[in-house]
């Protein structure tokens, strides 16, 4: 997939579509073993779903990490393609790249999308 596709799917994503962005490469070589851990398991969190910070951790091994693992997704090098919009904070939203605003906006277009919740169940982030 290029570029171009990349951007084409965002759009689709920002209009309320299910996109599978599983197929998108992403470089990750200049992230330490734990950040890429933390991304491979991220990309798996389903569209319309959110897991804590401290659930993300357990997913990977390492249950006492979850600051950790909140700190690697700061280097998350593509928002949306890898979904850290999706890991909260057990009393709340948490940080995002793009500020909290920006999260709460992308959770609110997936959950306001039920449908495309269910169609993506099947085919996203298997």
């Amino acid at each position: 997939m290029n570029e171009c596709e990349l951007i084409d799917d965002l759009i689709r994503y920002l209009r309320g579509e299910v996109v599978d962005f599983s197929g998108y490469e992403v470089d990750l070589s200049g992230l330490t073993e734990f950040e890429r851990s933390v991304i491979k398991e991220t990309r798996k969190i389903r569209y319309g779903s959110v897991v804590t910070y401290s659930e993300l951790a357990a997913r990977i091994g390492k249950p006492n990490a979850a600051r950790a693992v909140g700190n690697a997704l700061k280097n998350n090098p593509l928002p949306i393609v890898i979904p850290c919009h999706r890991v909260v904070s057990k009393g709340g939203i948490g940080g995002y790249a793009f500020g909290v605003e920006a999260k709460r906006r992308l959770l609110k277009l997936e959950t306001e999308n039920p449908g495309n919740a269910t169609a993506a169940q099947g085919t996203h982030n298997k």
